[in-house]
């Protein structure tokens, strides 16, 4: 149970996080997330136990100690997350996470997202942000009236693991549509909001198209859950009008439930001019693959979208053109953004909507402007201060109970 003098004098707070250089999700939010936590006035100390993977080790900010905790798809993960947490005497841990986090196989997957009930059992209280939710996932188009099995099993799978988070002392999440349908589903009182938040404030960028091709930017994890089908179609049928100056770029790799699949997506549509797929992308290299777009496209698909992917496109002063009823509408309604709209599934609609964003100059800029406006208000250093808050209050009350 952390004291109350630890409160007064600050707090010393855990993140559990995939952090860079590991390329897993969500470990470009960690590393803003932990930034930020860093300099909070309110914060002593960050102690960062972070996924260890071949890609490297961390190199976090000064005020953060990083220690290699958890590797994914291990059996071990939460006990080591709990004897770290315990090791360490924090007052609070703040687990950053998705899903799959801890394993995209169903048994270290599931164990891992105990993790947060083992570390609350010891009297740390715990808050968990999670990035997506399984229960927002609709039926894949093929699978129109009953679900296939593999589509039922992943379901009651996520459940599962989402259970198990609500185990934690908060549950927040990132988009309002997500919070009603847990609040309602499970009957959990402990769940709250936490919008996304954009991760740095920056000078208000140039609204002019970028020179040369103009490019047409989706950028995410792609696979069975979010396709590129409608984007390359949508593609093909502005190079059918004789656009042959516009570029599709689908940035990002594969999702951890479709590995090759942007490979396959490549030998499809091979014959495509104009059709460039970068696999991953550093960190460093995001803010220029932004501002070389002149306009940021969302996928027409039934699997969850980023948020992140918005506010990074608000960011950069981008346009940014929604497929209607996506899971983000409650995000650009509450935050002010402003998007062009096309019907889901429809490339031609698609299509039509890029081109009015295109050729008229005075629309991308409104929309751009006022989409950097939107996540110029939503800043991340806000947002984590209302974890701290949070963490401080729990903290305060004594953890659970």
């Amino acid at each position: 149970m952390a004291p109350l003098s630890a409160v007064r004098r600050g707090l010393h707070v855990g993140v559990v996080s995939a952090y860079p250089p590991s390329r897993a999700r969500p470990s470009e939010y960690g590393r803003h997330l932990v930034h930020h936590l860093a300099r909070h006035e309110q914060v002593t100390e960050v102690v960062l136990l972070h996924d260890v993977t071949p890609d490297g080790a961390p190199a976090p900010p000064s005020g953060v100690t990083p220690v290699a905790t958890w590797r994914p798809e291990d059996l071990r993960t939460p006990w080591r997350i709990r004897r770290a947490a315990r090791e360490h005497r924090l007052d609070a841990v703040l687990f950053n996470v998705r899903l799959t986090s801890f394993g995209a196989h169903r048994l270290p997957g599931a164990l891992g997202l105990l993790s947060p009930w083992l570390v609350r059992r010891t009297g740390v209280p715990v808050v968990v942000l999670l990035h997506d939710l399984a229960d927002a996932v609709d039926v894949q188009p093929a699978d129109r009236g009953r679900p296939s099995l593999r589509v039922r099993v992943a379901r009651a799978a996520g459940r599962l693991r989402l259970r198990a988070l609500l185990r934690a002392d908060l549950l927040a999440l990132t988009i309002p549509r997500h919070v009603e349908l847990v609040r309602d589903g499970y009957g959990a009182d402990n769940v709250a909001l936490a919008p996304h938040g954009s991760f740095e404030l920056v000078p208000l960028p140039d609204l002019a198209r970028p020179p040369g091709p103009r490019r047409v930017l989706a950028f995410g994890r792609w696979g069975a859950a979010v396709t590129a089908d409608v984007l390359v179609d949508a593609h093909r049928e502005l190079r059918r009008r004789g656009r042959d100056d516009v570029e599709l770029v689908l940035a990002g790799s594969d999702g951890p439930d479709e590995p090759g699949y942007l490979a396959e997506v490549a030998a499809r549509h091979g014959d495509l001019p104009g059709l460039e797929l970068t696999g991953f992308v550093a960190d460093e290299d995001v803010p220029a693959l932004f501002r070389s777009a002149a306009v940021v496209a969302f996928p027409s698909a039934p699997g969850p979208v980023a948020p992140g992917v918005l506010h990074l496109a608000g960011e950069h002063g981008r346009a940014v053109v929604l497929p209607r009823g996506s899971e983000l509408d409650d995000v650009v309604e509450d935050e002010g953004f402003a998007v062009e709209r096309f019907d889901p599934g429809d490339a031609t609609g698609l299509a039509d909507a890029l081109e009015r964003v295109l050729d008229d100059d005075e629309l991308r800029t409104r929309l751009g402007r006022q989409n950097f406006t939107a996540a110029a208000g939503a800043a991340l250093a806000d947002v984590v201060h209302w974890h701290v808050l949070q963490l401080r209050r729990l903290a305060a009350e004594g953890g659970p109970s």
